[in-house]
């Protein structure tokens, strides 16, 4: 065990040692798991890193990355700390519909960790985890090493950051023993995106291209992005364009030059932008003004840090949060490519 670690987990331990013995459990700092199904443990979860196996349900949850936390505060599990989310979070760090969850059954905010990129070992091992879920981030293995000495750690099943949003809810629920809620959750989440869908005919069928104009390079989205699924799911196609300019960049976006934009072609243009301004002057930019969509108006703009979290990608939270202005962007936008047909 790396020496730094050995010392933080022994000042760790003796803090939480502290904590857990000079005070009464409270929903703040320990699961919430009264009343709710529980499946059988020990439960292995295989990961891009290994397996990991959980032994007894656990009641002191961490999560890191993205996602975890929602997922299991969704499925009724409180962690007892979550890592800062600088990009639609508050000034504390803490996502809005996360707030509002938190509110909503009563309990404290959890322990916010510190913004940054790298695993703040000392404070998680001062949470006295008994499993940290990171099954949606971009752990190294020396950092899923270093934290699988805190506590087991679920990391992500393949590449980092490329986690299904619908297996992360499954992989939380297994991890939480809450396999049966993480179905029921599942179970609602499709019925609202079918009820949507049945709800806005004008989406099927339709193409559409998934992009964003930030500090001069325009970025289109993959169909390996949950942005892209999320639409297919609500009734849309993705554009052939999208596949036909990819340039292998990544597996989830790639770049591509203004003097191409008039190659991606598409029947519904989506643009997201970080604010109205940066919405604003992506439409009205010249290199903009020749591709259809934007001529025709197809185009739905979400806008604001928080907006697009809670759909890109979704979370057994966010999208409940976020899809019904969503939707209504993309019903816009629909029925302006119906108009300029």
């Amino acid at each position: 065990m790396p020496r730094r670690l050995t010392t933080v987990l022994a000042a760790a331990a003796a803090i939480a040692a502290l904590t857990l013995s000079g005070c009464s459990a409270t929903p703040a700092t320990d699961t919430a798991t009264d009343g709710a199904s529980s499946d059988a443990f020990p439960v292995t979860i295989e990961h891009a890193f290994g397996e990991t196996t959980i032994d007894t349900e656990p009641t002191r949850v961490v999560t890191w990355g993205w996602g975890s936390a929602d997922d299991a505060i969704a499925l009724g599990v409180i962690p007892v700390a979550i890592p800062f989310q600088a990009y639609g979070g508050d000034d504390k760090g803490v996502l809005p519909w996360i707030s509002e969850a938190l509110d909503e059954q009563g309990v404290e905010t959890p322990t916010v960790l510190s913004d940054s990129t790298e695993p703040p070992y000392e404070e998680i091992a001062a949470a006295a985890p008994d499993v940290i879920l990171a099954a949606y981030s971009g752990l190294t293995e020396e950092q899923y090493e270093l934290l699988s000495d805190i506590a087991p750690v679920v990391a992500y099943p393949d590449e980092p950051w490329s986690t299904d949003w619908r297996e992360l809810i499954t992989i939380t629920g297994t991890a939480l023993g809450k396999s049966t809620e993480a179905t029921t959750l599942l179970s609602d989440i499709d019925a609202t995106i079918a009820e949507k869908a049945a709800a806005h005919p004008e989406f099927a069928g339709k193409s559409v291209a998934l992009t964003s104009d930030s500090g001069g390079v325009f970025y289109v989205y993959t169909d390996a992005d949950p942005r892209v699924t999320f639409a297919t799911d609500l009734g849309f196609t993705s554009a052939p364009s999208v596949a036909t300019l990819a340039n292998g960049e990544s597996s989830f976006y790639y770049t591509l030059s203004y003097e191409q934009l008039d190659l991606l072609s598409s029947d519904v243009l989506v643009n997201f932008g970080a604010t109205q301004e940066e919405s604003d002057a992506f439409l009205s930019a010249g290199y903009a003004q020749v591709m259809p969509q934007v001529q025709s108006g197809a185009v739905a703009s979400p806008v604001g840090a928080a907006f697009i979290s809670s759909v890109s990608p979704p979370t057994g939270l966010s999208l409940p949060w976020g899809i019904d202005d969503y939707v209504d962007l993309l019903s816009t936008a629909a029925l302006a490519a119906d108009a300029a047909k």
